[in-house]
């Protein structure tokens, strides 16, 4: 019998073709403009793969805590291992970066310059010190109401600008007593002006407002207090010195030696080890400090070292959190280097707190 012959091939409509098979160790790509095939017998698309996504550090923390890179430039970070290319280089006249994320160059620049002020505040004129208080907390409230606000809060800024001034002004006249007084005027100023808004978030606004009022004039208030007394320019150049060694203790420390994180979700580079650099570096100034200058026990100073280390590394991971919330970087830009003035205030805001109450106890004015 003779072989029928096999008629050729006609035209094929879209969609109706053989389906091609991928080969082993391939993926199946989907075919622009062909919805998904479905129903009984048909074979359903495997999805596209998704990359996962990759947190970057949103703070500059001290203690060797790199800048995250972006998911764009991820595979020039992994490096040859991950890659098989090794990294890209920096271009030429871009400033140097240290291992830690920083421009160290600025950095201490600015570091310097900002602590020239504060030391020349205090032994010429000692109130001038207010003004420098006043200052900071007009900017860095100022950047975290911004913050605060690109976030979707709506914190109202002029009662937390008034009220954060008078509490400073307070606490330099009136003491402790004035520093709380003046904070519950601030928190029943801001009720009433986010009255005129409308009822619409309000809880929202004025909670963000308060923390503002808590957070940055509050705190900062027990450094004025730390100058009251006679020998209050001292006890405030301890208390900063203190913070300024737990930082470059912890940056050292964490740089040369940190391999375990301390909270991987908040701060992922910022580590144990860095951590006990700060604690070393703290006890040593705080031992010298209330032995030599103050006349005060050994242990006292050792007690205020490892305090003040605990709560500015508590203090910038706090910060560090705010952060990843509003989903930022730096609060700001002002400072070269270390980016908003609050991203430089988040250490010494509550070690205030810490050193008032200590330095009260070892060393009764």
């Amino acid at each position: 019998m003779a072989a029928v012959p096999t008629p050729p091939p006609g035209p094929q409509r879209p969609g109706r073709g053989r389906a091609r098979v991928a080969e082993p160790g391939t993926e199946a790509l989907p075919v622009v403009g062909r919805p998904p095939a479905s129903g009984p017998g048909r074979p359903v698309p495997p999805l596209p793969r998704v990359l996962p996504t990759v947190p970057d550090d949103h703070d500059r923390d001290h203690d060797a805590d790199a800048d995250g890179p972006p998911v764009t430039a991820l595979p020039d970070a992994l490096g040859a291992e991950a890659t098989g290319r090794p990294p890209a280089e920096t271009p030429s006249g871009a400033p140097r970066v240290s291992r830690a994320g920083r421009d160290l160059g600025a950095a201490v620049g600015v570091g310097a310059g900002l602590g020239a002020v504060v030391i020349a505040s205090l032994f010429l004129y000692r109130p001038s010190f207010l003004v420098v208080v006043a200052l900071a907390v007009v900017i860095s409230v100022t950047e975290l109401v911004r913050a605060l606000d690109n976030g979707g809060y709506r914190p109202p800024l002029p009662p937390v600008l008034v009220g954060g001034v008078l509490m400073l002004g307070l606490a330099w006249v009136r003491g402790p007593s004035g520093l709380v007084v003046a904070f519950l005027v601030t928190v029943l100023a801001v009720l009433l002006w986010r009255l005129g808004d409308g009822p619409v978030g309000y809880l929202r606004d004025t909670s963000a407002a308060v923390l503002v009022a808590l957070y940055v004039p509050l705190l900062a208030g027990f450094a004025v207090l730390l100058l009251v007394p006679d020998d209050g320019a001292a006890r405030v150049l301890l208390f900063i010195a203190t913070v300024v060694c737990s930082d470059v203790g912890g940056y050292a420390a964490g740089v040369l030696f940190g391999k375990h994180p301390m909270a991987r979700r908040i701060s992922p580079k910022k580590s144990w080890e860095g951590f006990a650099g700060s604690v070393t570096a703290c006890v040593l100034i705080g031992v010298l400090a209330i032995t030599l200058a103050f006349h005060g026990p050994w242990w006292g100073g050792v007690v205020f070292g490892v305090a003040m280390a605990a709560t500015a590394t508590v203090g910038d991971l706090a910060e560090s959190l705010i952060k990843r919330d509003l989903g930022i970087k730096d609060m700001g830009t002002l400072l070269p280097g270390h980016g908003g003035l609050m991203d430089r205030m988040d250490s010494l805001l509550p070690s205030a707190v810490v050193a008032y109450l200590l330095l009260s106890a070892l060393v009764p004015a």
